[in-house]
């Protein structure tokens, strides 16, 4: 008799892979020689203080801005030597990037879907369910443009998780969201994860961070301060406490005598 198949065993490579990204920006150097390896299955927060290199550090990650230096892995491809083959195992919620606000929320998924090359009956069952599961289902025929900051957030999110793929990379998922909004998105991404895909998210809520994710990296002026699992980084701390450390934020704010209601 013949013997069962022996399941194969999941890939060793990393979910994504930086290796000394670097980029400059006229005389300000945004990021730094950073480099990051981060595990497959993992919900992975990616801290910093505004201006730290975040937004810049995401977007050549995700191929969205060409490094001056380095490399991105997505699994086993490289980002810049093969882009389409890694663009298509990834989710993304850039920042700040525009919409085509014009089409209703339903037209821009289905405008993201033929793009992935889906077939027409999936992307309408997707989309169903990915709008009713942010709360979106009663506005899909609304207008983006007309939609509020949180649920143009969401229609965004929907749109990056639409060809289910196998690494979602949010920047600020939770910004400008409710928090039963919150709540759904915060379970969508673990069933995610639980599933087998991995989630890189960046946040300044550090709450949220330690909540949700059960890895984080620190970025501050554009270098890697600290990465690895949420109690390996905070080392005892709380990790607000810790990342307060790690940026060198110390010492009380100024204090604005002048800013006192008039007694006359």
């Amino acid at each position: 008799m013949s013997q069962p198949p022996v399941p194969s065993a999941p890939p060793s490579y990393p979910a994504l892979t930086l290796r000394g990204l670097t980029k400059a920006f006229g005389q300000k150097i945004a990021v730094n020689q950073l480099s990051l390896a981060v595990p497959r299955g993992s919900l992975y927060g990616f801290v910093g203080p505004n201006g730290a290199g975040k937004t810049t550090t995401l977007s050549m990650a995700t191929g969205l801005l060409r490094p001056d230096a380095g490399q991105v892995w997505v699994g086993d491809i490289d980002l810049w030597a093969n882009p389409a083959a890694a663009k298509a195992k990834l989710g993304v919620l850039p920042d700040g990037l525009r919409l085509f606000d014009r089409l209703s929320g339903q037209e821009l998924l289905t405008y993201t879907g033929l793009l992935r090359n889906l077939d027409r009956a999936v992307i309408k069952e997707r989309s169903a369910q990915l709008l009713r599961a942010l709360g979106l289902d009663q506005d899909a025929k609304k207008a983006v443009a007309d939609y509020s900051a949180g649920m143009t957030k969401k229609i965004s999110l929907a749109a990056a998780l639409l060809h289910a793929p196998d690494l979602l990379v949010l920047d600020e998922p939770f910004e400008a969201i409710d928090p039963v909004s919150a709540k759904h998105i915060e379970d969508i991404l673990r069933n995610f994860v639980t599933g087998g895909g991995t989630v890189i998210l960046s946040s300044h809520v550090m709450d949220t961070v330690q909540r949700v994710c059960d890895h984080v990296a620190i970025i501050a002026d554009g270098w890697l301060r600290a990465a690895g699992p949420v109690a390996a980084v905070a080392a005892g701390e709380d990790l607000t406490t810790r990342f307060f450390q790690l940026v060198g934020a110390t010492g009380p704010a100024e204090e604005l005598t002048w800013l006192r209601p008039s007694s006359n």
